[in-house]
Parts: C-alpha cells; sequence; structure tokens
C-alpha cells in the first residue's frame, strides 16, 4: 500500500495525516505542489528533478489531494485522473464543490434543499436581481472559502458600490454575480464530514457575526445527528459525486435544514477537536477503501 499527498503546506490536518501512516506503518509519500512539475507529453524523454511523468504516480495506489490553492489541486487531480492514478477526490467532484455556481446547480438538478440563489452577469442585472430578492441579500464570489469576500447587503447603496467594486477588480470571475438569500440563522451553522456514506463528524459553529466558520473565530461544538440531518447530508453528497467533503447546513426556522456550501478539501481541526472523532484514521481507511487494498 503507497499513499500519496498533495499538499502546500504541512498544516496541522496534514500532520496528523502524516502522523497516523506513520503509526500504521503505511509508505506514503509528501508530494509539494509549489514544486511539481508534470510531463503531460513524455515522448520517451527522460525526465528529471521535479518532472514527472504517468509511470512514477502509477505506483501509488491512491493520492490524496490537500492542496490549498484550489486551482492547483484541480489541474492536479485531472491529470491525475486522465492518467488513471485513484485521487480522492477525484477532479469532477473538486471541479463541482470548488465553485459555488456549480455546487448550487449540482443540488438543484437532485433537488437538495438550499438557500434561494440567483445568478447575473451585469452588476445592472445583479442590482435588479438584489432588489427583486429583497434586501439583506449574500453576494459571494464563486470560488473562494474561509469566508473571504462574502458581503452582507443591507441597501441598494450598499449593493450599488458592492457591485461597482467587483466590476472593476478586473478578474473575469468578479463578473459572475452569485446573490444567494440571506437566512436568519440560529448564530449557528452545522459542518458536517463525510467519507464517502459515512458522517464521522458533525459540528455547530456559533458566532456573534452572521458569517459563522472557524477561520472567522466561530466556536465549534458537537451537533447531534437526527435522520433530517443525516439524510439532507447524504443527499448533498450523492449530488456532487461524493468524497472526502465537508458539507455546511444552515438551519432555516420554516424550512429546516438547507445546504449552503460543500468543500472538497476540508480542513478538520474544529471538528476533530469537538467531537473528539479520530478522523485522519478515518480518512486512511477511506483511501484504503478507494484504493482497492486490503
Amino acid at each position: 500500500m503507497k499513499i500519496g499527498l498533495i499538499y502546500s503546506r504541512v498544516r496541522f490536518e496534514e500532520k496528523l495525516l502524516i502522523e497516523a501512516l506513520n503509526k500504521r506503518g503505511i509508505e506514503h509519500e509528501l508530494i509539494d505542489d509549489r514544486e511539481i512539475v508534470f510531463n503531460l507529453t513524455p515522448n520517451g524523454h527522460v525526465s528529471e528533478g521535479n518532472i514527472v511523468e504517468p509511470a512514477h504516480f502509477k505506483s501509488f495506489d491512491v493520492i490524496l489531494d490537500r492542496a490549498m490553492e484550489f486551482t492547483r489541486g484541480l489541474y492536479a487531480l485531472q491529470i491525475l485522473n486522465s492518467w488513471g492514478v485513484k485521487t480522492v477526490n477525484r477532479a469532477s467532484v473538486v471541479a463541482t464543490c470548488g465553485d459555488k455556481l456549480l455546487t448550487t446547480a449540482a443540488l438543484s438538478q437532485h433537488n437538495v434543499p438550499s438557500p434561494r440563489t440567483e445568478i447575473a452577469f451585469t452588476p445592472e442585472a445583479a442590482l435588479e436581481a438584489i432588489e427583486t430578492m429583497g434586501y439583506p441579500v449574500v453576494l459571494k464570489p464563486v470560488i473562494g472559502s474561509w469566508g473571504r469576500l462574502v458581503s452582507k447587503v443591507n441597501d441598494r447603496e450598499a449593493a450599488e458600490a458592492l457591485l461597482e467594486h467587483k466590476s472593476v477588480l478586473g478578474h473575469f470571475l468578479h463578473e459572475i454575480f452569485y446573490l444567494q438569500e440571506y437566512i436568519k440563522k440560529p448564530g449557528r451553522d452545522i459542518r458536517i464530514i463525510m467519507l464517502g456514506d459515512e458522517i464521522i463528524s458533525a459540528i455547530y459553529r456559533s458566532s456573534e457575526h452572521w458569517v459563522t466558520n472557524t477561520a472567522r473565530g466561530a466556536s465549534s461544538t458537537p451537533c447531534p445527528v437526527d435522520d433530517a440531518l443525516e439524510k439532507i447530508a447524504r443527499a448533498a453528497s450523492n449530488a456532487v459525486g461524493g468524497g472526502f467533503l465537508a458539507i455546511d447546513v444552515i438551519e432555516d426556522e420554516t424550512r429546516g435544514y438547507l445546504i449552503n456550501e460543500i468543500n472538497p478539501t476540508p480542513e478538520f481541526r474544529g471538528s476533530e477537536t469537538a467531537t473528539g472523532a479520530d478522523i485522519p484514521n478515518k480518512i486512511i481507511d477511506y483511501l484504503i477503501q478507494v484504493s482497492g487494498s486490503r
């Protein structure tokens, strides 16, 4: 059994994974995404240094994506999957979950409840959509994490300013206006960590701020998983293709549970600390399952 870990920096989670792999005596290799070079057209040439070809990666039973930068991880996985290398997650899952628009589209296609979301491609159309939805509205980047660049738009003046700012930032992704209804959460949301069909932890993330993200200072406590929560989490996982996922759930006072976002390369420090779940070994068990090795 040989496992590869694509990483950007050895954080708390990677340290735990490496420690667990060492304790279990599982051969593994760290692959620094800042240094690796993929040779897509080998044509018999011998690779040197950090340049690698399909044969090298085919020596792994499975590779786990822990890249911190979305596009690095996505393109690495797309290359590896094209070479027939098993990865967690698959490139198609990361592509869907790493893009909020694609995530919402997948959830809608599979009738998984989520907040009302509208997409516009110009500031003028976005402003009209916001006015129709009614204030406040949440404006999000289609690609991003840790609650960065997420804004609660409280009135028309704020909407005009934010839309103008996005329109002049120059990046094509800022020309996609992802608008979501504001949900009055009970001071918390729920983060569920899933591996395949198994829920391995569930926590409340509580904060006085409307953005209940641990990266923004939210506190973590265990969350009981009832039948309705388990059902919607499984449905969300299936909608995007399954794998190692963090599913963020909002509690709406009239509609119940709604899927907010899905993270395909989850950090799990808060979940492990709050619940005591042995997440690193659960991940390793899942990698062995995906690889087909026993």
